[in-house]
């Protein structure tokens, strides 16, 4: 027998906290639930924190449901402090508008929101035209000063600084959920683990204002078997706009995965039936790069769409010599002036100027450790040239240990 909407979000990772298992698990498994989660544009690109939501929102989207994909326009101009140990950054709000665009089309592959089947909505259309006193007088006064203290996100800022309109946040978002509830006839909200405390207010706000039965769901921080945050690269947070991570880089994290994290990454960032997901998870040594490669790809796919996770597999597969002759081109790269060569390049140099190591000290270690590569030959010395005898190439191909290249076009 098939399992439930609840049961599969459970079955694959996507269930931390909710406030009623069994009502909602029921709920779900005897009609059509409108649902949603918020995602504030203070960021040119969602990341792959956002991915669990995204997922567990195309599930139950798949199971009969109806997403709303709040975008967090209004609630922007404020600022979360969920997570924060400091205010963050009041954006303009042309930033913000031009973050949310991207958002959009990023999430709009994830979730179908053609004939009605899903929504996506922006919170400024009801919170930018408020009348404050009008608001505090019918939605502040639901709202006890000491039990928002009682939540994590506030008691952690207590001791930094909590600013004032950091403290109206939570008030906000409450309302988005009635706003939803009234307007949609949404009764869940979802969220990361670190939006409890918000997601709890806003379903205590309705059954105050409304007098119905809501529910809050959070989903896990998913971390690595090694214990650090999933989605940190050297360079930073693993964005899913190509501009700022590229397809191929992308899907050389998933290719990069600890053997111990493939199962759990498959049941949580794939479409795969569980059956094929545990079948893949069982795999060991050698074989598991099978699976690695099947999430990188699927992963790929649904992000950059088959034609970019197509070439992002056969560009790695080339420089793995897995298949010889293959596309390079979906490999990251720039280009090298044939005048520079002719005066010298250092290796340390080049390393760096590639991404492939973070500082000249780093790179020095890669080359003295023997990880430096230079089209297909290891580098020994941290004084190595690259001079006019590779001027007359098109290209140079740099490696950092087993995994990551760099390609430099010759001009």
């Amino acid at each position: 027998m098939k399992p439930g909407a609840f049961a599969t979000l459970k079955e694959r990772g996507f269930v931390s906290q909710c406030s009623d298992e069994q009502a909602l698990a029921r709920l779900l498994d005897s009609e059509p639930v409108t649902f949603y989660i918020g995602f504030d544009p203070t960021a040119p690109s969602l990341h792959v924190g956002h991915m669990v939501q995204l997922f567990a929102m195309a599930h139950l989207q798949r199971a009969g449901h109806r997403p709303i994909a709040l975008i967090g326009d209004g609630t922007s101009r404020i600022g979360d402090p969920s997570g924060k140990t400091e205010m963050r950054k009041i954006l303009p709000i042309e930033t913000l508008n031009a973050n949310a665009e991207r958002f959009r089309k990023q999430i709009s592959r994830f979730l179908d929101f053609s004939g009605g089947k899903g929504l996506m909505l922006n919170n400024a259309d009801w919170l930018a035209e408020l009348n404050y006193i009008d608001f505090l007088r019918d939605i502040g006064r639901h709202f006890s000063v000491n039990r928002m203290l009682s939540f994590e996100t506030y008691k952690m800022r207590l001791d930094t600084g909590l600013s004032f309109i950091e403290f109206n946040y939570q008030i906000l978002q409450a309302y988005d959920y009635l706003v939803l509830h009234q307007r949609q006839g949404c009764r869940l909200q979802m969220g990361g683990d670190d939006q409890w405390g918000n997601i709890v207010a806003g379903m205590d706000l309705v059954r105050r204002v409304e007098g119905a039965e809501c529910f809050a769901l959070t989903t896990p921080l998913v971390t690595r078997a090694d214990g650090q945050k999933m989605g940190k690269t050297e360079k930073g947070a693993l964005f899913l706009d190509p501009e700022q991570v590229s397809p191929y880089q992308f899907y050389q994290y998933w290719l990069n995965v600890p053997d111990a994290d493939v199962a759990k990454l498959l049941a949580l960032f794939t479409f795969l039936p569980i059956e094929e997901v545990r079948e893949l998870g069982r795999l060991e040594g050698r074989e598991t790069n099978r699976a690695k490669e099947r999430l990188a790809l699927e992963l790929t796919a649904i992000v950059h769409g088959t034609g970019e996770a197509q070439n992002a597999r056969s560009a790695s597969r080339a420089l793995f010599g897995a298949e010889g002759g293959a596309d390079k081109d979906s490999v990251d790269s720039a280009t090298l002036e044939r005048g520079e060569l002719e005066q010298g390049v250092n290796i340390v140099d080049l390393l760096v100027r590639a991404g492939l190591c973070s500082s000249k000290g780093e790179a020095r270690r890669l080359v003295s450790q023997g990880g430096a590569y230079l089209d297909g030959e290891n580098v020994d010395s941290i004084e190595f040239l690259l001079d006019r005898g590779y001027a007359d190439r098109k290209e140079i191909l740099l490696r950092a240990g087993k995994k990551r290249y760099f390609r430099f076009l010759i001009e």
